[in-house]
């Protein structure tokens, strides 16, 4: 799962655009939802009425997310974006939810997001990969539905191995040194991470890791470990094999790390 900082205690409104939304991923969007906060407002727009939305059912009832009808007033334009974005300033007025949850991958939304992050709002945004980069950057954070699906398996498949009777491994597996998997994470996220470090760093070159995950959010928005492999920040940061870790605090829960590649140390 994400790491989730100090906003675990929000006040959610979720908002669901039905049209641009995946039905066999909306567990898995739920209990991401989870990790960032409460989850008061749980609402899904679409026309109820089309044929193609009866495998609906089953998962509103599951999840209890209330559905609310949008009639297609006119072929080719789609009527539920601007139900839900109503909702939205009304929900904003009433003054009882922190921040938002919109799921789409419609760039429509795009100006909502801009709007709730001038109210003082959290906006966290999810949809598919195909989500135009505007609407990305407009969110405080943005999740990708395939990570989010592709975390939930890998959880799945990590407690299916745990609930197995642990084996004896071969003399011959037990003569070799496991391998280090080589880091697939693209130069532009190492350098993002290293300038984000000097950004925050005192003058011994160490940044504070929690500093350091808010930042990247802030320079960008749909930046996820996840979206590399890894479950957690550190675990990323580590395999780079480019930055020095130390620990402070009475319990040593305090985490800073430092670029070795600093031209100023």
């Amino acid at each position: 799962m994400a790491e989730a900082g100090s906003d675990k205690d929000l006040r959610l409104a979720v908002l669901i655009d039905a049209d641009n939304a995946s039905r066999t991923a909306m567990k898995d969007v739920m209990a991401e939802v989870a990790v960032y906060g409460t989850p008061t407002i749980k609402r899904i727009y679409g026309d109820w009425t089309a044929p193609n939305m009866n495998s609906w059912k089953s998962i509103l009832l599951e999840c209890a997310i209330t559905p609310i009808q949008q009639y297609g007033y006119t072929t080719g334009k789609n009527s539920t974006d601007s139900a839900m974005i109503i909702d939205a300033m009304d929900i904003l007025y009433s003054g009882n939810c922190d921040g938002f949850v919109l799921v789409s991958s419609d760039s429509d939304f795009t100006r909502l997001a801009i709007r709730l992050r001038e109210a003082g709002m959290k906006v966290y945004g999810m949809g598919e990969k195909k989500t135009p980069k505007p609407f990305i950057v407009a969110c405080d954070k943005f999740v990708y539905i395939e990570v989010i699906r592709a975390a939930a398996r890998q959880a799945e498949e990590e407690a299916a191995r745990e609930a197995l009777p642990p084996q004896k491994p071969s003399k011959k597996e037990s003569k070799k040194a496991p391998q280090q998997p080589a880091s697939n994470v693209p130069i532009s996220v190492e350098e993002l991470i290293a300038e984000s470090v000097e950004d925050l760093c005192g003058e011994d070159g160490y940044a504070h890791m929690g500093k350091l995950g808010n930042l990247l959010l802030k320079k960008q928005p749909d930046f996820d470990p996840r979206n590399y492999g890894f479950s957690k920040l550190s675990k990323l940061i580590k395999s780079l094999g480019r930055f020095d870790w130390k620990t402070e605090g009475s319990d040593n829960s305090e985490y800073f790390i430092r670029d070795t590649q600093r031209t100023d140390k």
